[in-house]
C-alpha cells in the first residue's frame, strides 16, 4: 500500500476533508489505506485485524458517514465496543467528523441514566454506539429497533470476547436483517471469534496491519530482572531517569494495584490505582485527572484498563509479567501510538525467564534486557528535574514588591547558602533524600537462578521463595469482620503461622489477602468447599 496516499485519493467528499483538515489529519493510516475504500465501493463484509491506536475508529467512522443517509429516525448502524469509555470516544470521534446535515449519534452504557438514553432513541437515532450489555438492556425494553440496520461494527471483538459478551453479541445480531453488512475489528482472532464470522458473515474481505511493523517501529521492547521485593524500587528509579514519564503500570491483582498506588503515591510520585473495587464515578474522575496529566502514573489490572484511550503515553509498565502472549500485546498497544514513539517495560523474577521467552517467541517482539538505573544515576537525575523545575519558576514568575523586599531582607541576615539549603528542604526534601532511596540486592553474573545474597539462599532451603498470591475472602466489614481477626481466622484453620499472612485488604463485602505463594495452595485446600457450594476463600481474579 503506497504510504504517500491522500485521503482525497480514498474516495471521501469534500465535507469529510475538510473536517479532517482542521484535525490536523493528513494522511491516512494503512488500516484507513485499506478499509475505507473497500467500505465506500463494495457490498462484502470486512474482517480487520490491528492493534488499538492504528486509526481503526475513523477507518470505519468515516464511510459511515459518507453512506448513511437519514432515514426518519430509524437506526441504521450501531457499533458494539466493550466499555463505556470506548463508547465515549467512538461516540466522540465519528461526532468530530460531521459537517453540514448531521446524523444523529447516540452513545448508549451502563452508568449513564436510562431515561436519557430512551428519551433520544425515541426522538430518533441514525447511528448507535454502545456496549452489548446496555445494547441488551434496550432490546429488551424495545426501546430500540435494528430492523432497518444497514452496518454492524463490532469493535475489539477480542476483548469483547474476554469480557463474557459473546453470547450477547450473537444474540444483538440476530435482531438484525441478513442483508446487513457488518464489520469486525480485533487486534487478534481466536478461534471464538473466526466462529462468529463464520455464522454471522457472508462473503468478506481481510485486512490486516502487521502488529510486528507497526509496534517494531514504534515501540522499544526492554525488561529488568529483579526480586519480588526490589519491584518497588526498580520502578522508581526507571521513572527518575525517564524525565516527563507519562505512563500506565499494570499488576495482575486489585490487592497489588491498590498496595502500589500508594506506596508510590507515599514516596512523592502522582500515582492512582483503577481496578475492579473503583465505582464508576471514581473511575472517570480518575481518567480525566489521568488524561489532562493531573497524575502521570496510573496503576491498573488488566479488566480495568479496558477501554483507556490515552494518547502520549511515554511508556506502558508490566510491573507483573501477564499471563498471555495477547495480554502483553494489548498492554503496550496504549503507547507509540499515532505516530508517536513509546517504551514497554516488563519486570521479571528470576523464575519468569521461561514466560518471558514464550512471550518473544508467540509475538515475536524482540524485548531486550536492561541493565537497572543505579542509585547514583537515579539521584543525579532528581537533583537534574528540581534544577530544571527552579529554572522554569524563575524565568515564568514574576515575583511582587512585596517578595523582592523579603528576599532582599532574608539575604542581608542570612548566608544566600543557608537561606537556599532551607528553602530547598521545605519544596524538594523528599526529591532530594538519597538516605530514602534504597539499595537493590543483586542477582548472581553467572545467571538469575543463583542470587548472591545469603538471605535469598536461606529462604529457597525453607521454601519461600519470596512471592506472594492474592486470596479472595467472601466476606467483609459488613460481615463483622476485622483484619486482625481474619487474620487468626485463616492461620488457625489452614494451620499456617500468621506472619505467613502479608497484608489484609477488607472491603465492605469481601476481603483481599496477600499471602506468601508457598502457603495459598495450604489455604485454599482446608477452604475447599463441596462441589456445586461457591467457595468461601478462592483465589483472586484480576
Amino acid at each position: 500500500m503506497n504510504n504517500e496516499l491522500t485521503f482525497e485519493a480514498l474516495g471521501l467528499s469534500s465535507d469529510i476533508l475538510n473536517a479532517l483538515a482542521k484535525k490536523g489529519f493528513e494522511k491516512p493510516t494503512p488500516i484507513q489505506q485499506k478499509t475505507i475504500p473497500l467500505l465506500l465501493q463494495g457490498e462484502r463484509d470486512i474482517i480487520g485485524q490491528a492493534q488499538t491506536g492504528t486509526g481503526k475508529t475513523a477507518a470505519f467512522g468515516l464511510p459511515l458517514l459518507e453512506r448513511i443517509r437519514p432515514e426518519k429516525g430509524k437506526v441504521q448502524a450501531i457499533v458494539l465496543v466493550p466499555t463505556r469509555e470506548l463508547a465515549l470516544q467512538v461516540y466522540e470521534e465519528i461526532s468530530s467528523y460531521q459537517t453540514g446535515n448531521k446524523l444523529t449519534i447516540l452513545p448508549v452504557y451502563g452508568g449513564q441514566g436510562m431515561d436519557v438514553q430512551l428519551r433520544q432513541l425515541k426522538t430518533g437515532v441514525d447511528i448507535v454506539v454502545g456496549t452489548p450489555g446496555r445494547v441488551m438492556d434496550h432490546l429488551r425494553r424495545r426501546s430500540l429497533k435494528l430492523d432497518n440496520v444497514k452496518f454492524a461494527v463490532l469493535d475489539e471483538a477480542d476483548e469483547m470476547l474476554n469480557m463474557g459478551f459473546i453470547d450477547d453479541i450473537e444474540t444483538i445480531l440476530e435482531y438484525m436483517p441478513e442483508n446487513r453488512r457488518m464489520l469486525l475489528f480485533s487486534a487478534t482472532m481466536p478461534t471464538r471469534i473466526r466462529q462468529l464470522a463464520k455464522r454471522f458473515m457472508g462473503e468478506f474481505d481481510e485486512v490486516s496491519i502487521e502488529k510486528v511493523e507497526g509496534a517494531k517501529a514504534q515501540i522499544t521492547h526492554t525488561y529488568y530482572e529483579m526480586f519480588n521485593e526490589d519491584k518497588m524500587t526498580v520502578l522508581t528509579r526507571i521513572i527518575d531517569t525517564n524525565p516527563g514519564f507519562y505512563g500506565l503500570v499494570f499488576c495482575r491483582t486489585r490487592a497489588g494495584s491498590d498496595r502500589l498506588a500508594k506506596d508510590l503515591s507515599a514516596a512523592g510520585y502522582d500515582a492512582e490505582a483503577l481496578h475492579g473495587d473503583v465505582s464508576q464515578a471514581q473511575r472517570e474522575r480518575i481518567l480525566d485527572k489521568f488524561k489532562m496529566k493531573k497524575i502521570h502514573l496510573l496503576v491498573a489490572t488488566d479488566v480495568a484498563a479496558r477501554g483507556i484511550d490515552v494518547n502520549n503515553l511515554s511508556h506502558v509498565v508490566n510491573f507483573d509479567i501477564p499471563g498471555e502472549a495477547e495480554t502483553y500485546t494489548h498492554r503496550i498497544g496504549r503507547t507509540g501510538r499515532a505516530g508517536k514513539t513509546g517504551e514497554a517495560i516488563t519486570f521479571i523474577v528470576p523464575r519468569e525467564s521461561r514466560a518471558l521467552q514464550m512471550i518473544m517467541q508467540q509475538t515475536r517482539f524482540q524485548i531486550a534486557k536492561q541493565k537497572v538505573p543505579t542509585l547514583q544515576e537515579a539521584l543525579e537525575q532528581r537533583r537534574a528535574a528540581v534544577k530544571h523545575e527552579i529554572f522554569k519558576r524563575i524565568m515564568t514568575t514574576t515575583p511582587s514588591d512585596e517578595v523582592k523586599t523579603l528576599a532582599a531582607e532574608l539575604l542581608s541576615k542570612t548566608e544566600p547558602e543557608l537561606l537556599v539549603s532551607a528553602l530547598l528542604q521545605q519544596n524538594f526534601g523528599r526529591q532530594l533524600q538519597a538516605q530514602q532511596m534504597r539499595e537493590i540486592k543483586e542477582l548472581s553474573s553467572k545467571g538469575s537462578d543463583s542470587p548472591r545474597t545469603r538471605e535469598y539462599r536461606d529462604r529457597v532451603r525453607s521454601g519461600n521463595k519470596g512471592g506472594h498470591d492474592s486470596l479472595f475472602f467472601g466476606k467483609g466489614k459488613t460481615d463483622g469482620w476485622k483484619s486482625n481477626r481474619l487474620i487468626q481466622y485463616i492461620s488457625d484453620t489452614a494451620g499456617i503461622p500468621s506472619k505467613s499472612i502479608a497484608k489484609v485488604d477488607l472491603f465492605q463485602k469481601h476481603a483481599i489477602i496477600t499471602v506468601e505463594s508457598d502457603c495459598a495452595n495450604t489455604i485454599l485446600e482446608k477452604f475447599r468447599t463441596p462441589k456445586g457450594q461457591r467457595p468461601l476463600l478462592r483465589r483472586d481474579r484480576v
